[in-house]
């Protein structure tokens, strides 16, 4: 072949080559400074330091939600009296932690922060799928190992999901007591709680006695308050991953991570106020509609549900409520990833 057909081939070949992905980039966040009033937080050189909140999150380097996640981070810091002494765990999957710390560090460099490995396959064999593949991702269920993965001397944590933005002071919901429980959150008795579960664990005669002498509420793992002290010491992770295996076999539920928090944990949480968790706004699991706020004053809104704000405003197609979002959003692209 000539030379010049070479040249031509090769041309064609990049042409039809498809562009390399997008490194998600962000803005530098202003540096939050705490009240005249804040007490020193001397957390980890004294791990049970009073005056140190801790937040746990996942960031995913490989999906959108990512973008979710720095919004996220930015709302809690604006809205903190005591910023410098929020300090930060974040889950990664194991070989991203170094794309994670450099955004990490470009985006918040005055954040106090701990990086976690997670290891997929520690939970990918008990994953069953469920009705959206964005719920069977690995780091979905690295909430079931907070207590293994974060650091022994952390005895309690808020964990937050990564389609959140906070609108209150976040040491008002650190601050709630829970009264000898492992977990607090806010619940929703009124609803159906018959529909997170299959005909199968209803007609089964043993799992349908898991509630007996129980008042079950529906609550949203998205936001909780665990006490990991009390879930190490009885094992609240084996209990939850019993339910995973008996998922495998049986098909009891088709709703990712959150099930086996119901059959662990309902009917035993603290209540916590509804304005911590103004969930939902991302529609159902399949098609994301809009929503509107529940009734009653908001301190925290959570985009659960398929339709995420990010990926409806570069839509051009946003909710109303995603205007709330969007200032919190220090993305600096026209458009990250699309969910599935």
């Amino acid at each position: 072949m000539p030379p010049s057909n070479h040249l031509i081939t090769t041309v064609l070949l990049l042409l039809l080559l498809p562009p390399p992905p997008t490194t998600a980039k962000f803005r530098e966040a202003p540096a939050f400074i705490n009240g005249k009033t804040c007490p020193i937080s001397k957390y980890p050189k004294y791990p049970s330091d009073p005056s140190t909140i801790h937040i746990a999150m996942t960031l995913d380097y490989s999906s959108p939600y990512l973008r979710g996640s720095i919004a996220g981070i930015l709302s809690i810091l604006q809205h903190s009296t005591c910023p410098e002494n929020i300090f930060f765990h974040f889950i990664t999957i194991q070989g991203r932690v170094n794309k994670i710390n450099t955004t990490i560090l470009s985006t918040f460099p005055y954040l106090r922060y701990t990086l976690y490995a997670f290891r997929p396959v520690s939970v990918t064999p008990l994953i069953s799928s469920s009705i959206r593949r964005a719920l069977d991702e690995p780091l979905n269920y690295a909430r079931i190992h907070l207590a293994n993965l974060l650091t022994p001397s952390v005895n309690r944590v808020i964990y937050l999901d990564s389609d959140i933005i906070v609108v209150d002071d976040i040491v008002k919901l650190w601050r709630i007591e829970l009264n000898g429980r492992v977990l607090g959150a806010p619940e929703y008795c009124h609803a159906n709680f018959t529909h997170y579960f299959t005909r199968t664990f209803w007609y089964h005669p043993n799992f349908s006695k898991t509630f007996e002498n129980t008042r079950p509420c529906y609550f949203n793992t998205g936001v909780m308050v665990i006490d990991l002290q009390k879930w190490r010491n009885d094992g609240y992770t084996q209990k939850l991953e019993h339910w995973m295996r008996v998922q495998k076999r049986y098909r009891i539920y088709e709703l990712g991570s959150l099930p086996p928090f119901l059959l662990v944990f309902a009917g035993n949480v603290k209540q916590v106020e509804h304005r911590w968790n103004q969930h939902g706004l991302g529609g159902d699991n399949l098609e994301g509609q809009c929503r509107d706020l529940h009734p009653g004053p908001v301190s925290l809104l959570h985009w659960s549900g398929k339709g995420k704000p990010w990926l409806r405003l570069d839509s051009k197609k946003p909710c109303p409520l995603d205007s709330l979002w969007a200032p919190y959003d220090l993305y600096q692209h026209e458009s990250l990833f699309s969910d599935s």
